[in-house]
């Protein structure tokens, strides 16, 4: 357990003592007979792998004999992905707000060391942003390098197509989601034992590469501990790139690396040319042109649409139901499943959803088939277009829990209802006077008609008397500061024509 040797002879005597209690303190073993025990029964190599869990030593300890290069056959034989969190903090797009530390997702071909794709955002590690890096490494790149300002030709980061294997953690691409991968494209997936990161160290070198390019200019990188010492900063306050500005540096980085860089440390191909410097790009290229040839090519969307993860989803009168939203297409009209006759027969549906688009959402009609048809939000769900299945997660999880709030108010408001209503009852049972014995059944019920005659004018006089103006108040005496002033009527000359002379 590396403790040093004085210790663990000491805890000897201890247990030697309580077992041998006639023998004197002088005729103990000494610590130099059990160092000597030690080291004849214990080979050097058994010392370092017994002291050392098993984990470590698989990861950190154990001779390394092999290589990962002699391992593949050329380009795009195996790809690794994995993530990690960059070590800086960001700001938002306004520049106003620190959002914390982006996610970075790095692919890297075995062969050639080429960063074949890779995905900077703000999503959680997990299987969608792992095949939005995935897809990145199989398309082409020079669009996405000229929204960030770098101008390439397609030569300069020739990693498209689908390659043979893809190596990467358990956790993103272990189950039933990458399926469609391996069955529409023949991609093998491998994945790595678990707290095995050396099993990929290709990739996982390739963080600490990318980010020293960076970490030596940027405020807001991460140091040791964030507890400050007297008078020092928090790194965290000093945020100053945002999304984009780090994307923009990373995308650099990777052009820089995959062109210029010198791998000092490769091992060479016993066939390699002596006079070739081992960059990225010419290490591709020499593999292409000698070894296994170029990558598969496929289409653009299919490969978008197998990568893209899928969602068991059901049929009912409203449309197709995804997530909770309805969606429908002219396909899904014409093949009669949602109209209302009562024979609905299909289940088992399954639907591929970009989680950065809720307007659309792609099924398949029939189990273990490329078809699919695009379907689009219905009217009824109109209120999710135009946003993403994030927004429209947490749309749904608000309004979960406003109708939750809402449902304990109905049922304390229904409950008061039902209790004013029994109350009420028990007092009209209470106060009902008792059934008059000298009238017949059929009079009392002929004479309904003149009783809700005679209650209705009541009522009507009532409502009347209510609506009557009320003047019974005597009106306020005016009092004039400056006399009274003229009403501004018409003069009355009725008293001059006819007075009493007249």
């Amino acid at each position: 357990k590396g403790h040093s040797l004085p210790y663990a002879h000491r805890r000897f005597i201890d247990m030697f003592e309580a077992a041998n209690p006639n023998v004197q303190p002088e005729d103990y073993p000494t610590i130099t007979q059990l160092r000597y025990f030690y080291h004849r029964e214990y080979e050097n190599a058994d010392r370092i792998r017994l002291r050392a869990n098993k984990i470590s030593y698989q990861k950190d300890i154990r001779p390394l004999i092999g290589t990962a290069t002699a391992g593949v056959a050329g380009p795009g034989s195996r790809y690794e992905i994995d993530a990690t969190i960059a070590d800086v903090y960001l700001l938002s797009a306004d520049r106003q707000r620190v959002i914390g530390r982006p996610t970075l997702y790095v692919v890297v071909d075995v062969f050639s060391r080429m960063v074949a794709g890779f995905y900077i955002g703000l999503e959680n590690p997990s299987y969608v942003t792992a095949m939005s890096a995935l897809a990145t490494s199989m398309s082409d790149k020079c669009e996405l390098c000229a929204r960030y300002g770098a101008e390439i030709t397609p030569e300069q980061w020739p990693t498209v197509g689908v390659p043979d294997a893809i190596l990467a953690d358990r956790g993103e691409l272990l189950g039933h989601q990458i399926e469609s991968l391996e069955k529409a494209f023949g991609v093998r997936i491998e994945t790595t034992p678990p707290y095995r990161g050396d099993a990929k160290g290709i990739v996982e070198r390739y963080f600490r590469t990318l980010q020293a390019e960076f970490k030596p200019f940027t405020p807001g990188v991460v140091t040791g501990t964030k507890v400050r010492k007297q008078g020092g900063k928090d790194y965290r306050l000093d945020a100053t790139l945002t999304l984009d500005d780090f994307t923009q540096i990373m995308v650099a980085s990777i052009l820089h690396r995959n062109q210029y860089a010198v791998l000092s440390k490769y091992d060479r191909d016993p066939d390699m040319p002596n006079d070739m410097a081992l960059t990225p790009l010419n290490i591709w290229n020499w593999g292409i042109e000698n070894r296994t040839g170029r990558l598969k090519n496929v289409s653009e969307q299919a490969l978008r649409i197998a990568l893209l993860p899928r969602q068991k989803v059901y049929l009912s009168d409203l449309g197709v139901s995804c997530f909770g939203a309805y969606y429908t297409s002219k396909e899904l009209l014409a093949s009669g499943w949602l109209h209302r006759n009562g024979d609905r027969k299909v289940t088992g549906l399954q639907a591929a959803y970009d989680p950065a688009v809720a307007d659309h959402i792609y099924l398949f009609p029939e189990k273990d088939s490329s078809e699919y048809w695009v379907c689009s939000l219905t009217d009824r769900s109109r209120q999710f277009r135009g946003k993403s299945m994030w927004e429209l997660w947490a749309s749904q999880e608000e309004q979960r829990k406003a109708t939750s709030a809402a449902k304990v108010a109905e049922t304390t408001s229904k409950r008061d209802l039902e209790n004013l209503v029994i109350n009420t009852i028990k007092n009209a049972e209470r106060s009902r006077p008792a059934i008059n014995k000298q009238q017949s059944k059929a009079e009392t019920v002929r004479g309904i008609r003149d009783n809700r005659k005679q209650e209705r004018d009541a009522q009507r006089a009532e409502q009347t008397k209510a609506r009557q103006p009320d003047n019974s108040k005597p009106k306020s005496d005016v009092t004039y500061l400056h006399g009274k002033p003229d009403d501004g009527a018409f003069p009355d000359f009725l008293d001059e024509l006819f007075g009493d002379d007249e």
